[in-house]
């Protein structure tokens, strides 16, 4: 299987989620706006970021885990289902929920953009619309293909009223309720 769209795939979100758990290691699925995605798998630079980002929200909000590729529900967006790179949440949040989880709660999504053809739509169109309509706080997106970080706050009607993009090496300040400040100067390291 290769990286994109199954194009017309559509399925009842059950059927999803079965092929999801039968799938190989090696594959990460999606189900956004009615279409099973096909998720790239990450490189080194893209597992450095999240670790990265991992670091900074323990040392900054030790009440907050930030879990990699925690599954949500995002059911308002044509009850499909994300798999973020990140998501923060209070520890302890997801004890019980299972692979796909409930984004109540939730106080951040992150998505680092890979390299294939399909990440301006999924994480710069779909991702945001999926989790605004589901009410996350804070969408931060670290974008290697322009050098940006892009934090997208107070979600209201499927949108993100708020969007504010920093170059690789400014200090970003996240909104409430996150309240964590980025020196992103160490993401110029991790691009192409």
């Amino acid at each position: 299987m290769t990286s994109g769209t199954l194009r017309g795939a559509q399925m009842p979100v059950e059927d999803f989620e079965e092929l999801a758990r039968s799938a190989p290691e090696t594959v990460s699925l999606e189900f956004l706006d009615g279409r099973i995605e096909v998720k790239k798998l990450p490189d080194g630079d893209h597992g450095a970021i999240i670790m990265w980002m991992i670091r900074q929200c323990i040392q900054a909000r030790p009440d907050l885990d930030l879990h990699p590729e925690q599954g949500l529900v995002v059911e308002s967006y044509r009850k499909g289902r994300a798999r973020p790179d990140g998501v923060l949440a209070p520890v302890g949040h997801f004890a019980g929920q299972g692979e796909w989880a409930d984004p109540e709660g939730v106080s951040m999504a992150v998505e680092i953009t890979s390299y294939d053809q399909d990440t301006d739509r999924r994480d710069r169109v779909e991702k945001p619309a999926a989790y605004a309509a589901v009410g996350v706080p804070v969408y931060l997106l670290v974008d290697r293909d322009d050098s940006t970080v892009t934090v997208h706050a107070s979600p209201e009607r499927g949108r993100y009223r708020e969007t504010h993009t920093f170059d690789f090496g400014e200090r970003v300040s996240l909104p409430e309720p996150v309240r964590i400040d980025l020196d992103t100067e160490i993401l110029k390291r991790y691009v192409r």
